[in-house]
């Protein structure tokens, strides 16, 4: 990050400082503005402060130390003021990225007023301001109304890593779920993914997609179809299931090709669609397999743990059962992987689960 600051920001201010000041230390800034003050004032500007905020787009240190050429004291600091808080080549990425934290909660509105005039609208924003702060615009401007807005929520679940618990989104699929007409999905890898987007272009209801950051491993063959509300059998077995979302889906996997080697035959179904939950999958899981694992990053509460387990139950399913996630705890600081490591989200982790299950079916 530091480095990154530094590349951008010290060649313009390098250049820029000495030039500007030689410029007006010999007269030729003043005469420039003075030069342009006609025209500036017939787009009812003032010429000199016109100037230094012009010079300030290109490096915002340069239009402060050109706002000497201002004599008005008054109106030189509203230059400074001005300079101070107006965008520049080596801001636009960090004002973009800081911009994004507070359009989680203005876009849905706008969004669904864009939608209900008939424009095919995507609002990507990362997951864990999109939810919580935008909750309310969900609610009511996208899913109570009926506008067809694709939420995108990217950078989900524990994305940000070591950015800690407030970047952390371990709760949408749970608010969300509660809120009526809202199709949530969760894909797993560029096909899903690819597949999601086309199935929900010409959506005429809401729809909320959950991306996560890290690149991911293809599960899926060339023979493959993606349905929404269906879920994908990445892999068929008679032992055990792994019931898994979103990034989660190739966790699964490799703990199934893990278990195979001690000869535990396992199925692993890509549960991408959340909701509406392809409540068949789980049942029939739950008839042809010894027991089941759901694996998602989100909390134990409220996800798709706690959907397929009100499936099985309702269902009249009996069997050993277990919903792997985050606990309800203060989150330990690590990464992607490491975090996924701790709480058991691995392929090892996945395994170790996988035989305890299946040794109480066994008693």
């Amino acid at each position: 990050g530091t480095a990154w600051v530094v590349a951008v920001m010290l060649p313009p201010m390098a250049i820029f400082f000495p030039l500007f000041t030689l410029l007006e230390d010999f007269g030729y800034l003043p005469r420039v503005a003075f030069n342009l003050d006609r025209l500036f004032k017939m787009a009812g500007a003032h010429g000199k402060q016109a100037l230094t905020l012009s010079m300030g787009f290109g490096c915002n240190a340069a239009g402060v130390v050109a706002t000497r050429v201002i004599d008005s004291p008054r109106e030189r600091l509203i230059a400074i003021i001005t300079n101070n808080f107006s965008l520049c080549n080596g801001r636009w990425p960090t004002q973009i990225l800081i911009a994004t934290i507070f359009v989680g909660a203005l876009a849905p509105p706008a969004l669904a007023g864009l939608a209900s005039a008939g424009k095919k609208v995507f609002a990507a924003s990362p997951a864990c301001f999109l939810t919580a702060r935008g909750l309310e615009q969900i609610k009511n401007d996208v899913a109570y109304s009926d506008q067809p807005v694709r939420i995108i929520g990217i950078s989900a679940g524990v994305s940000y890593g070591a950015l800690g618990a407030t970047h952390h989104s371990l709760h949408d699929f749970a608010v969300l779920r509660a809120i009526n007409n809202l199709t949530i999905i969760a894909p797993a890898d560029n096909f899903e993914t690819r597949e999601t987007i086309r199935a929900i272009h010409n959506t005429p209801h809401p729809v909320y997609v959950r991306l996560g950051k890290a690149p991911q491993r293809h599960v899926h063959g060339a023979d493959s179809s993606f349905t929404i509300g269906k879920a994908a059998v990445i892999q068929d077995g008679g032992d055990l299931t792994f019931i898994a979302c979103g990034e989660t889906v190739p966790v699964a996997l490799a703990a199934a090709e893990q278990l195979a080697l001690e000869g535990i035959d396992c199925r692993v179904l890509s549960m991408h669609t959340i909701k509406p939950l392809d409540e068949e999958a789980v049942l029939q899981a739950a008839r042809e397999t010894r027991a089941i694992i759901t694996v998602e990053e989100h909390s134990v509460f409220g996800g798709l743990g706690e959907a397929c387990a009100s499936v099985l139950m309702q269902g009249g399913a009996s069997l050993p059962f277990k919903i792997v996630g985050f606990p309800d705890e203060y989150m330990v600081t690590g990464s992607q992987k490491e975090l996924f490591n701790h709480y058991g989200i691995s392929p090892d982790g996945l395994a170790a689960s996988a035989r305890q299950l299946l040794a109480v079916e066994a008693r």
